[in-house]
């Protein structure tokens, strides 16, 4: 499993707006400013879509072999400026099978320190 390289197909794939849905998983895991849950492949690439969400990748924190929190730069199609925020992916193969926006570094690295936890004593 390549963590890094699904991170970065994802990032592409989003910013690029084509082939959404093959970046993830079925489900997917999400959570953003709007809620949190599974969602289908296609449910993603419609989201993708309708926000015309931008991601910059700023830096890197791996958590475990299987876990990235990356914090990024965000914008949509009527910001004036990106917003800093910081993503939790969880690599399932090559896809990304949870990716969880919080508003920035310290709130994901938190929420991911807890989930390698809690999965770690599954």
């Amino acid at each position: 499993m390549d963590l890094e390289g699904a991170i970065n197909r994802w990032h592409q794939r989003v910013n690029d707006r084509q082939a959404t849905a093959e970046a993830v998983t079925d489900p997917v895991v999400v959570l953003g400013p709007k809620g949190a849950g599974p969602i289908t492949p296609d449910g993603f690439a419609d989201w993708v879509e309708r926000s015309g969400i931008t991601l910059v990748p700023r830096s890197w924190h791996p958590i475990s072999d299987r876990m990235m929190v990356v914090e990024e730069d965000a914008s949509w199609p009527d910001s004036a400026a990106p917003t800093r925020v910081a993503t939790v992916f969880r690599v399932t193969g090559d896809k990304v099978s949870a990716a969880l926006r919080l508003p920035d570094l310290r709130q994901a690295l938190e929420l991911a320190y807890i989930c390698r936890e809690l999965a770690a004593t599954e």
